[in-house]
């Protein structure tokens, strides 16, 4: 065999069951040796489109999504998907074609350094100088990919090298134990927990990859502390619950803000701080925290853990458990926000103005979706809004990007969603802009059979950079943002999709049902007000933490 079958055979070793990409001059021998393979090649229209598709597959799966390019333009449009699976914590797998090592000393058609390009980008990356190498690359690869944090990584495969003969066998796959917190820390942490009167838990993402939810739930739950999660920790504690506070991370104050003013300890668990700076919630670094999870607290002035746990999540939470006696009661100021919080939702339950409110859309939505429906929200003003009004009953289910946060990545998300959960709902929740990046993979999605639906908040224009400039520079004082939209409902049905417009508040119910009831994929169209936008702002400028 060639290098190529043998670096598929280490591939099906791993456990791949896609690799999603576009053929290529360079990447021949890999798409020959693929034809005999378990794995399914999923050709899709765009190599960005391709590396979201496996970026969202890994979150899901917690196995490393792979995706596949030719050398030159094609590696380059891998960037965006593959940096965003790297700051989100997806374990994924690049793998690009390249020139012969015969041709790399000379100025040589199409030739980029892959391995420098992709640095900055991912956990590791190496190109196969040998063929005999080939099994300790992949299994390294999948290996770092995958463990804790995860992240991306990259293969180069000059041509030459994949065509040329080579014996060997895939590496057999190492089973990494669990790793668990010391005595002391363990110890320290109960401490702190006791001595507080006012304990606030952050959740974030790293508790979901640990699957922690019923840990964190059942400690939050007999020490009576209440919870807010990241954008990406959603649904680690059921939004039902009555300690749930929902999210924060939003940049202006909100509800939720109040809660951080007043606690005394923030019990960080799975808490990455890229998904929401510490500086916004702990400015001055003079908030106690104990820190709960894999790895070691990240440095920054505003996150000095007083305790730092590090080691298996539940084991560390079950632990503590054990020597926590905390008998306070949640704070009840606290629990006075939860009241606002769901108050602030649900007076948007009859809303009946058009075009719709962006907290109407996303009520409806949340009406119609299960319990283990998903949704895959795409990076705009409309993000903002899922972050903050779509709620979940549990871990992944509504997939939001918010380390790299990368427009594009909703449809192409929506698409590896559906294949990993193909009896589940999936929509695509997009604006305008968003929607135009990666809108060419609905057709990947017809011919791949996987329907579902996307919904797109059709503004016209940028709306979050133009709330941000009116932000910073005063209503009306946006620049540079506005465009005008094909005909979306046209579009589709060109495709071969069903094509829907929302002319109504009471028509997104039952559009939203008959869409996801197709056999092909959907789109619908629903104007949106956001206006919204800036009133929230006047609101958040105005909120006050009445103690």
């Amino acid at each position: 065999m060639n290098t190529a079958e043998l670096l598929v055979q280490c591939l099906e070793n791993e456990g791949v069951q896609y690799i999603f990409g576009l053929p290529g001059e360079e990447n021949l021998h890999v798409l020959e040796a693929l034809k005999n393979s378990s794995i399914k090649f999923i050709t899709t229209r765009h190599e960005q489109g391709a590396a979201f598709m496996a970026d969202v597959y890994g979150r899901l799966t917690g196995k490393a999504g792979v995706c596949l390019s030719t050398l030159g333009p094609g590696a380059t449009n891998l960037m965006t998907g593959v940096a965003d699976a790297n700051l989100d914590g997806a374990p994924l797998v690049a793998i690009t074609g390249q020139v012969g090592t015969d041709r790399m000393h000379i100025e040589s058609h199409q030739y980029l350094d892959l391995v420098a390009m992709f640095a900055p980008v991912t956990k590791w990356n190496k190109q196969i100088v040998r063929p005999s190498i080939t099994p300790e690359v992949v299994r390294k690869a999948f290996k770092r990919s995958q463990s804790e944090k995860p992240g991306a990584v990259h293969i180069d495969l000059p041509e030459n090298i994949a065509a040329m003969p080579v014996e060997g066998n895939p590496l057999r796959k190492d089973n990494s134990e669990k790793t668990y917190a010391s005595f002391a820390s363990i110890r320290a942490a109960a401490a702190a927990i006791c001595q507080a009167v006012n304990p606030l838990i952050l959740v974030g993402n790293g508790a979901i990859r640990a699957h922690a939810s019923d840990a964190v739930t059942q400690f939050a739950t007999l020490l009576n502390i209440p919870v807010a999660n990241s954008f990406m920790g959603k649904g680690v504690i059921p939004y039902t619950h009555q300690l749930a506070l929902w999210s924060v991370g939003l940049q202006q104050r909100d509800f939720i803000t109040c809660a951080f003013d007043n606690t005394d300890l923030v019990i960080a668990i799975g808490y990455d701080l890229i998904e929401f700076s510490p500086k916004k919630w702990n400015r001055n670094g003079e908030i106690p925290i104990v820190h709960i999870g894999v790895n070691p607290a990240e440095i920054d002035s505003s996150y000095i853990p007083n305790a730092e746990v590090v080691g298996d999540i539940s084991d560390s939470l079950y632990e503590i458990l054990k020597l926590a006696d905390r008998q306070g009661k949640p704070d009840p100021f606290a629990i006075s926000l939860r009241s606002d919080i769901r108050a602030d939702y649900e007076q948007y339950a009859h809303d009946d103005e058009f075009p719709i409110k962006p907290q109407k859309l996303i009520y409806d939505l949340r009406q119609v979706m299960g319990p283990d429906d998903i949704v895959i929200s795409d990076v705009g003003a409309h993000k903002m809004w899922m972050a903050r009004h779509y709620h979940c009953h549990s871990p992944n289910t509504c997939i939001i990007s918010n380390g790299f946060a990368a427009m594009g990545i909703a449809i192409p998300g929506a698409l590896a969603a559906k294949l990993v959960h193909p009896k589940r709902k999936v929509v695509a929740v997009t604006g305008d802009g968003g929607f135009m990046m990666n809108s060419q993979e609905l057709e990947t999605a017809l011919r791949v059979g996987t329907p579902f639906v996307t919904i797109i908040f059709n503004d016209g224009g940028y709306g979050l950079i133009e709330w941000k400039q009116e932000n910073q520079f005063g209503k009306g004082n946006s620049s540079f943002v506005h465009f005008s939209n094909p005909d979306f409902v046209k579009l589709a049905e060109s495709m071969g999709l069903k094509g829907y417009r929302v002319e109504s508040a009471l028509d997104l119910i039952p559009t939203l049902k008959e869409a996801l009831a197709q056999d092909v994929p959907a789109v619908i169209d629903c104007p949106v007000d956001y206006r919204e936008n800036h009133r929230f702002s006047q609101r958040a400028g105005e909120l006050s933490c009445a103690l």
